[in-house]
């Protein structure tokens, strides 16, 4: 087969969206390398996170420029079997699509996002699950979501689980601890919080309901640090973390590259993932390759991941959040019993047999006679989510 990919998330940090395309690609070559995979990428240093055996070409980083009119040219110049974006294909498509959608939270919580992203991806989404040959997701949540907000038959979409790398595991915790203290400063245990500093992820909930915990429990030794870059969204939540009466204790490490990250993850004594919606949550799958224990939402895929494996909460709620976490930090057999429970999960999710699960998809969609695709598609276009 001759595949295509939009990879153009490559060296964008675009968090889930790269790790999924860049796992994805490192399995195909080692799955079959017989295929003829070409990846579209638009990063500089996509390149360096490519696997041998996968051809490149460039495509421009600006989504208007690369669904307009750019990628859907090169698909025509380089006639592949399939191709496979996630969220939005390109305008007009000359092959058939395999699309993922990870989430339809732009959809179910408009309120996350800008208006003008909101109606890119209402409009793009929309037109891309219309015109693909397949749909994937990562979730039961996500399957039935995705059916539901658009009338399809969830049996129509396939789940393919995201995994965690394999730097993502358990490690001497005092030579992590020595990597944060001499990377980033930060000295005091700790509990730590992944994702990108918005809305949607909660972090605003999180500060509010650490102070309280921290007013109340002032023995609790631990600090609180958040990695993940900034977004339109994270000034209000630096803000409320400066103007706390615990921001000395309140910590931002920005984005940590993925060699660093395990670090992180084996140096904190607790990770907290209080999302409001997740399709996934793939650092809640870090964490657990990690062996931590894990307190986290109760909505969404998050408990689906997770399992038995994890004290729930209300993200809504500072009291639920809080009383979870004095729970865990009180009871250190029932962090230990946790986080050896989280390593034993983690290890179900595995990136060879997603690609495989993956590969199969393609082999039913090329096995279908080619036919045109090529349609309207709205002006509006969003690179995904």
């Amino acid at each position: 087969m001759r595949i295509a990919i939009d990879a153009h998330a490559i060296g964008n940090r675009q968090t889930g969206n790269e790790v999924y395309v860049r796992s994805l690609l490192r399995h195909f070559v080692e799955l079959e390398p017989r295929n003829d995979y070409l990846a579209y990428v638009s990063s500089k240093t996509a390149e360096s996170d490519i696997p041998r055996g996968v051809k490149t070409r460039r495509v421009a980083s600006n989504p208007f420029v690369r669904l307009g009119y750019q990628l859907g040219s090169h698909l025509r110049e380089d006639r592949p079997d399939l191709v496979h974006v996630q969220y939005t294909a390109p305008l007009r498509c000359p092959v058939p699509i395999v699309v993922t959608v990870h989430d339809v939270s732009f959809l179910e919580h408009p309120d996350f996002f800008s208006p003008f992203r909101q109606r890119q991806l209402a409009l793009t989404v929309a037109s891309t699950v219309r015109r693909a040959a397949r749909i994937l997701t990562c979730s039961e949540f996500s399957r039935q979501a995705i059916a539901a907000v658009y009338n399809l038959d969830p049996e129509t979409i396939r789940v393919a689980h995201n995994a965690a790398a394999p730097c993502f595991q358990p490690a001497d915790g005092r030579g992590a601890k020595a990597i944060v203290r001499e990377r980033y400063g930060i000295s005091a245990p700790f509990l730590l919080c992944v994702g990108n500093l918005q809305r949607r992820k909660n972090q605003l909930g999180l500060i509010q309901a650490y102070e309280s915990l921290i007013q109340a429990h002032p023995e609790f030794e631990q600090d609180l640090v958040f990695v993940g870059k900034d977004t339109s969204q994270s000034g209000e939540i630096r803000e409320l973390a400066r103007k706390s009466s615990v921001r000395q204790r309140i910590h931002f490490a920005g984005f940590v590259p993925d060699e660093l990250l395990p670090a992180f993850y084996n140096a904190a004594d607790l990770f907290v993932f209080p999302s409001f919606y997740e399709g996934f949550g793939i650092p809640l799958l870090e964490a657990m390759a990690c062996g931590r224990p894990i307190a986290c939402s109760n909505r969404t895929a998050m408990p689906e991941v997770t399992g038995k494996t994890a004290v729930l909460f209300d993200p809504s709620s500072k009291q639920s959040i809080g009383q979870a976490l004095h729970d865990m930090l009180a009871n250190l057999d029932l962090c230990q019993k946790l986080g050896e429970a989280a390593l034993h999960r983690s290890r179900g999710f595995r990136w060879d047999a997603t690609a495989r699960t993956v590969l199969n998809v393609y082999r039913e969609v090329a096995s279908v006679p080619s036919r045109a695709v090529e349609s309207s598609a709205p002006r509006a276009l969003a690179s995904g989510s």
